[in-house]
């Protein structure tokens, strides 16, 4: 049985890789595979051998079997355990516009312990409303609904000129991670984990590695 390491250092590029493990053992397991070798996966996933096995060793006392691996189950128990896939994790949305709508609807957060119970806006219009079985309500209810379900994480996919306003009302209502998709950086307590998803550098990113794709076709 794989045991996962509590007491590991784990950086938070290392953490960032797992769910592709996670994803890549569930698709073997699919396609009847009954074991994993580290060297196949770090193939499929364009990494390196030796930094997959170090990943992996953080999560597993032991480096699996000569010529065989891991035991995919396994490892699929121990990668959930210890990214919490298997912890739900209630989180509350602001901001119902098409990006907040698109994470209101996507079912896969499901898959990694994530719960998105309700969502707030400013809008008139969709007070009263759900999205996917979610309701909206208005901001002022945010901090009411927060503290009474005990929800730790928010999400944040507003304006950046509102996005401090919303962060600041978010910390007030108990809430302890924020994953922010706002183009802005928030100024917030230590004691608070934040994650940025900065869509516009991610496509500039993306953008330049296809010129220079291009490029190389030349």
């Amino acid at each position: 049985m794989i045991e996962c390491k509590e007491d590991a250092i784990t950086s938070k590029t290392t953490i960032s890789r797992l769910p592709k493990y996670l994803r890549y053992v569930k698709q073997m397991i699919e396609r009847g595979e009954e074991n994993i070798s580290s060297t196949k996966m770090a193939e499929a996933l364009c990494l390196n051998a030796i930094q997959v096995r170090k990943d992996l060793a953080l999560i597993s006392p032991v480096s699996g079997r000569p010529k065989l691996g891991f035991s995919a189950q396994e490892l699929v128990v121990a990668l959930e355990e210890f990214l919490g896939c298997n912890n739900v994790k209630d989180a509350l949305l602001v901001g119902v516009g098409g990006l907040g709508r698109t994470l209101l609807s996507y079912e896969g957060f499901k898959n990694y312990g994530l719960n998105i119970v309700a969502a707030f806006d400013i809008k008139s219009e969709l007070m009263n409303k759900k999205i996917n079985d979610i309701n909206i309500f208005p901001m002022s209810k945010l901090s009411d609904i927060a503290e009474r379900l005990s929800i730790k994480m928010g999400i944040i996919t507003v304006p950046a000129s509102t996005a401090q306003a919303v962060a600041d009302k978010m910390v007030e209502s108990g809430i302890m991670a924020i994953w922010n998709f706002a183009p802005t950086h928030l100024k917030l307590p230590d004691n608070i984990a934040v994650k940025n998803e900065d869509l516009a550098a991610s496509l500039a990113v993306l953008s330049r590695e296809l010129k220079d794709a291009l490029n190389r076709q030349l």
